[in-house]
């Protein structure tokens, strides 16, 4: 496709994901990279340097986030910072026009990402949240199957979440802690398994839950969660989420129904039937859930990046907006209320 057919994107921040939507953008054949703007210039530049190399196209690098609101020819933001400087950095762009697509999460706090969600509805352009999983092949499969019905009505979902990060994950400055992240392993880990199984499961009413920061990390939130659910539709559920479980392995949704029992892990689905048959869905690959936070493809993150453009250019949803991505959110923020108060949280709309 000629550039001047392709959707064009700017790159808001330079950290370690950075690399990944620039890989993501090159693989494809329908959006163009821009610009990449990050508070520290040189970083911006040394990116812009590798991102033109390898989509073959020039990229400009900017530390002036106004210079990429005034740009015309920018029709989305890609927004790679930390979640505490969400709000302002979206505000301008999205008076501007800039349709957002947001890494997860789109704040600290529930209260934070609704922020966001006005922001962009206020503005009238598309938000978008980088929840990657749910463009697997296996994840694609999972939905499409439980949304025929031929498994009956669910009874119990188990999500697992078993990662391990060593101490100087955690040495980064701002990294696990309330002020910057809002959070520990559920918000910045675990967030993207929640989101898929409450695409799949459906909402949560309640959880009882604990939390602790084990002996393995220096750190301020949680590296640890146990949690208890009851889903709206009279399902029953458990979590167990860690960054302290060495040395790190996938994680996994596991749904069993009237009929069936879907196992959701490493990027592959299995169904087991109840009359004996069974069947497995996609491929097996990496995930990050061990020392390796970046050791996953990019083609997860392509698909959403493509998704976004069509919706833009379409006039439609994207797959993942702003407002269903707010039921991880209330879940989280549930969950982590229960674990201060040792009661059982409802989780209100």
């Amino acid at each position: 496709m000629s550039d001047s057919k392709k959707v064009s994107a700017a790159i808001i921040g330079a950290g370690m994901v950075a690399r990944t939507h620039v890989a993501a953008i090159a693989a494809g054949d329908c959006v163009r990279l821009a610009s990449i703007c990050s508070r520290s210039g040189e970083r911006a530049k040394a990116l812009a340097v590798d991102a033109a190399e390898l989509t073959g196209a020039p990229v400009d690098a900017t530390s002036d986030l106004s210079a990429v609101a005034a740009d015309a020819s920018v029709d989305f933001a890609i927004i790679l910072t930390p979640p505490n400087a969400r709000a302002e950095i979206i505000r301008p762009l999205a008076q501007a026009g800039k349709h957002i697509l947001l890494e997860k999460p789109m704040g600290r706090t529930s209260d934070e990402a609704r922020e966001v969600v006005q922001i962009c509805q206020d503005a009238g352009v598309a938000l978008g949240v980088v929840f990657q999983h749910r463009m697997r092949a296996a994840s694609i499969a999972a939905a499409k199957i439980i949304g025929s019905g031929d498994l009956g009505a669910l009874g119990v979902v188990e999500i697992s979440v078993p990662w391990w990060r060593d101490q100087g994950y955690y040495d980064e400055p701002g990294r696990g802690t309330l002020s910057r992240d809002g959070g520990g392993v559920l918000i910045s880990q675990a967030i993207h398994t929640i989101d898929l199984a409450l695409s799949l499961a459906g909402p949560v009413k309640s959880v009882r839950a604990m939390a602790a920061t084990t002996r393995f990390h220096d750190m301020e939130a949680e590296d640890f969660v146990s949690a208890g659910f009851e889903f709206e539709n009279g399902a029953v559920g458990s979590m167990v989420a860690s960054t302290a479980s060495f040395p790190g392995g996938a994680e996994s949704i596991t749904m069993h129904f009237d009929n069936a029992s879907l196992h959701l892990a490493s990027g592959q689905l299995h169904i087991n039937w109840r009359d004996g048959r069974s069947e497995v869905q996609g491929e097996a690959g990496g995930t990050g859930g061990g020392a390796d936070p970046m050791a996953f493809t990019h083609e997860w993150h392509q698909g959403i990046i493509e998704d976004f453009a069509e919706a833009i250019t379409q006039g439609r949803d994207p797959v993942v907006t702003g407002q269903a991505a707010l039921d991880a959110h209330d879940l989280i923020d549930a969950t982590m209320r229960s674990a201060r108060s040792g009661q059982i949280e409802e989780i209100s709309k």
